[in-house]
């Protein structure tokens, strides 16, 4: 527990959480990155004493490297600073908490790098599962979820052995709007769908657990991780956000892990792991819990989940499209230039006209993603 952390992604939900646990533990931080927030950035790289700090946007690094002007802290820029915080010599774990598939290339070159990377940054493994656990598996680096239910499966999967897996169940809490009906999302406001029922996260992340596109990005990452086939997964409703996610076995047992919806917890499993370790987490009491429940999803009501799901199953860059298409539209939403149902409709037809494209290679993969995002735009 005393390997050094990179964190991509430091000062969103994912970042802050990973930076309290490294707190609480004693885990050293030798690199951050972030997109624009400088004033957060220095106040991380102050108190965790980081050799480098990265922010995407390049304006806003020339003001990190003022403010960091003395102090030792070497600031990096764009994608390049990206990549180099993802190699760092001195990180041991890369967590890639970085929203969207800007997370690809430093994924890619954490890789190569051999890390250990602590993936929250699901769609890099959605946009290109293929290529990313091919080069892994080349490169003997370790991949370890973050997300609360692709760490559940994988402590799941370390009770039994996975050639012994049946199936894997995929839970997710059904967002703000689970049993309303299309005709009642009609009117919902953007107020409305950022307030989850279970999770504090990110404006995005939010946003697709309302239309349960990330529920669906969840089934595909959880593809590649386990190298599960689409019938090997089934998607559960479980509203009260405990079980958070459970893995059958061919003799019948039912392997669940359960905890408080806590992010922190499959953070620190991710850098602690095969350890554990007394943590922040907030515990959990069953007999506060009360009942669980569980139900299928409305995949009409929900389209995102039915299109992923669908999507998943198809050749080429169907997938990076559909991750492009959902990300642009999701920031049209937010912007309030569109309403919460033509998010689906948008990504459901970029799919249509461009799922077509190849996805043989990284750079094939970004060019679907920036033709998806130009169709999006080109829409509205």
């Amino acid at each position: 527990m005393n390997q050094a952390v990179s964190v991509l992604g430091a000062t969103g939900s994912i970042g802050t959480q990973t930076l309290d646990v490294c707190e609480k533990l004693n885990i050293p931080v030798c690199a951050i990155a972030a997109g624009r927030d400088a004033a957060a950035l220095e106040l991380q790289a102050r108190k965790f004493g980081v050799k480098l700090a990265v922010l995407n946007d390049e304006a806003a690094a020339r003001d990190l490297k003022t403010r960091l002007a003395d102090t030792s802290v070497r600031v990096a820029s764009g994608m390049e600073g990206l990549c180099e915080a993802a190699a760092m010599e001195e990180a041991e774990t890369v967590v890639t908490a970085v929203v969207g598939t800007v997370g690809l290339l430093p994924t890619m070159d954490a890789i190569r790098a051999k890390k250990r990377i602590a993936l929250a940054n699901k769609e890099a493994l959605v946009c290109a599962g293929r290529l990313v656990m091919q080069a892994a598996r080349e490169h003997g680096a370790e991949i370890l979820p973050v997300d609360s239910e692709h760490s559940a499966i994988f402590q799941c999967i370390e009770a039994g052995r996975r050639q012994d897996v049946k199936r894997i169940l995929l839970t997710g809490s059904g967002g703000p709007y689970r049993g309303k009906k299309r005709e009642e999302l009609l009117t919902v406001t953007k107020a409305q769908t950022l307030k989850h029922p279970n999770w504090a996260m990110g404006p995005k992340i939010t946003v697709d657990s309302a239309t349960l596109m990330n529920k669906g990005l969840e089934y595909i990452e959880a593809m590649h991780l386990f190298g599960a086939k689409t019938e090997e997964i089934r998607v559960v409703i479980h509203p009260q956000s405990v079980v958070h996610s459970l893995v059958e076995y061919r003799d019948g047992s039912v392997i669940a892990q359960l905890g408080a919806p806590d992010m922190r917890v499959p953070i620190q499993y991710a850098l602690t792991w095969p350890e554990r370790a007394e943590g922040p987490a907030k515990k959990l009491d069953l007999t506060k819990v009360g009942s669980l429940t569980f139900e299928d999803p409305d995949t009409e009501t929900f389209g995102c989940l039915r299109l992923a799901m669908e999507t998943a199953e198809k050749p080429g860059a169907a997938c990076a499209v559909m991750n492009a298409a959902n990300e642009a539209a999701v920031g049209l939403y937010l912007e309030e230039k569109i309403g919460f149902l033509q998010i689906c409709d948008l990504v459901t037809k970029a799919v249509d006209a461009l799922g077509h494209l190849p996805a043989e290679s990284v750079e094939q993969v970004l060019g679907a993603d920036r033709e998806a995002r130009q169709f999006i735009y080109a829409m509205i």
